[in-house]
Parts: structure tokens; sequence; C-alpha cells
């Protein structure tokens, strides 16, 4: 578990699916991953892949919960999506982030994104880490800038147009 000013980080555990499925089923959330909410099923299978990441590949995304409420306010951390987006991108820790509605705008995925990088730094010292954007989407765009991203490229990945990001390991 990390722990943050405000936060707790951790692996998912069964208890945490609700609150997940609610998440990925509201429009705000999904706007600019993919614009559709996710059924039951679909959000069932994304659930199952945050527990197996971590039993494959001893890391993956973490629940974020409020400390001050106790509430799961969403998901961050690193994994291996396997998008097929070329030498450049798939081999290396991807980043992602996604937070419930009423946690926007607090600064809690910086927060929660700054400690889950150190953690995955000294863990398993990648030089370098991914992440992948919808260009519309700039608060994700400046949170990765502000987290030391920078954009590689643009790309199409599932029909739509997205904004590749690297950052290299500080020496």
């Amino acid at each position: 578990m990390i722990e943050t000013k405000r936060l707790l980080l951790r692996p998912h555990i069964a208890e945490d699916f609700e609150p997940c499925r609610a998440m990925w089923q509201d429009p705000a959330v999904v706007k600019y991953i993919d614009g559709t909410p996710a059924t039951e099923a679909e959000a069932w299978l994304r659930f199952l892949g945050y527990v197996g990441r971590w039993q494959v590949m001893g890391y993956g995304l973490f629940v974020l919960i409020e400390k001050s409420s106790g509430q799961f306010i969403g998901n961050v951390g690193f994994s291996d999506f396997r998008r097929g987006l070329g030498p450049d991108f798939d081999p290396f820790h991807e980043a992602a982030w996604v937070l419930t509605t009423a946690a926007h705008g607090k600064g809690y995925a910086r927060e929660a994104m700054a400690a889950a990088q150190n953690w995955l730094d000294e863990k398993f010292s990648p030089a370098k880490t991914v992440c992948i954007i919808s260009p519309e989407n700039i608060p994700s765009i400046n949170l990765a800038e502000r987290l030391g991203f920078h954009a590689t490229r643009e790309a199409t990945y599932n029909e739509k147009a997205v904004m590749l990001f690297e950052r290299l390991r500080p020496e």
C-alpha cells in the first residue's frame, strides 16, 4: 500500500468492483476513453484484468481511496495493455489514470500518479514509461506534462486519434 497526504493506493479487492463498475458506467468518465459507458460484463472483465495484472506482472493499477472519506475515487498506476502501437510504446510500462467524476479537478490524479511513479521507479527502475491520451482530453494532457511526460507522436487506436507520450526516468 502507498499512502500520500490525502490518498491510499492499493491493489484491487473484490469489494472494489461495485464502485469501479459505477465509475466505468459514468458517461463523463469515459468521454475521452472510448465514449461508451461499460456494460456490467465489460466492467467485470476490466476489473478482473486489474486483479490479474498484479498476479502475472507484479504491478498494475492501484485502487485510489480518499483518506478523509474512505471512498473509492478511481484507479491509477501502470500496466501492459498490449495495444499494438509499436516498439517505441508497447514494451514499456504504460501509465493510466481514471477517476470518478466527483474526484475530478482536485489534484488527486497528480498526487496519486506521482506516488505511483515513485513506486514503479523504485521497484522496476524503468528507463522509460509511456501513456496514451485522446487529443481532446486537455486535462489529462496537462497532467501528463506535469508528471514529466512529453508527446512523441500521434497514432490511431481503436479507430480513434490518440497522442502517445513518454517519460524518461530522471537520472
